[in-house]
C-alpha cells in the first residue's frame, strides 16, 4: 500500500503530539510514535523511561502494545519523531516484525528546529534485513 503525502504528514504530526507526553528525565530525549492499523485507527506512544533502564519502553513499542491490546494485528505505516529523525531501535524493529511485513513504511521526522521539515522514509525490511521470526523457531 502506498501512503499519501497527506497521510504521512498527518502521522508525523500525531507522533509529534505524542512525544509531548514523553517521560524521559534521564535521556532528555523525547520520542513519539503513531502506528496506523489496517482498520484506520491510529495508536500513539511515547517513550517511558525508568531509573532501572531495562524497565524503560520505547515509543514504538508503547504504540504497538496499545494496538495489540485493543485487538489490532495488521498495520499499514509507522511514524516516529525524535531529535534527528532517527529510526526505531533494534528491539522495536524486532517487536514490529512480529506483526508487520518487510514492506511496512516507517517515516522518521524531527521534533523541532532544522530537523522538523526533514522526513526520512524507510521500510521495516531495510531496517531489519535478516530478521529473526516465527520461521526461525
Amino acid at each position: 500500500m502506498t501512503i499519501s503525502k497527506y497521510l504521512r504528514e498527518k502521522l508525523i504530526e500525531i507522533a509529534r503530539e505524542a512525544a509531548k507526553a514523553s517521560y524521559s528525565p534521564y535521556s532528555k530525549f523525547p520520542v513519539g510514535a503513531a502506528l496506523l492499523a489496517s482498520d484506520g485507527r491510529v495508536f500513539t506512544g511515547c517513550n517511558v523511561e525508568n531509573a532501572s533502564y531495562g524497565a524503560s519502553c520505547c515509543a514504538e513499542r508503547v504504540a504497538l502494545n496499545k494496538a495489540v491490546s485493543e485487538g489490532s494485528r495488521e498495520f499499514l505505516a509507522l511514524a516516529v519523531t525524535a531529535k534527528g529523525g532517527i529510526p526505531p531501535c533494534g528491539i522495536c524493529r524486532q517487536a514490529l516484525l512480529e506483526f508487520c511485513g518487510p514492506s511496512l513504511p516507517i517515516f522518521c521526522g524531527g521534533l523541532k528546529g532544522p530537523d522538523r521539515d526533514k522526513v526520512k522514509k524507510y521500510t521495516l525490511g531495510r531496517l531489519a534485513p535478516e530478521p529473526f521470526g516465527k520461521c526461525s523457531l
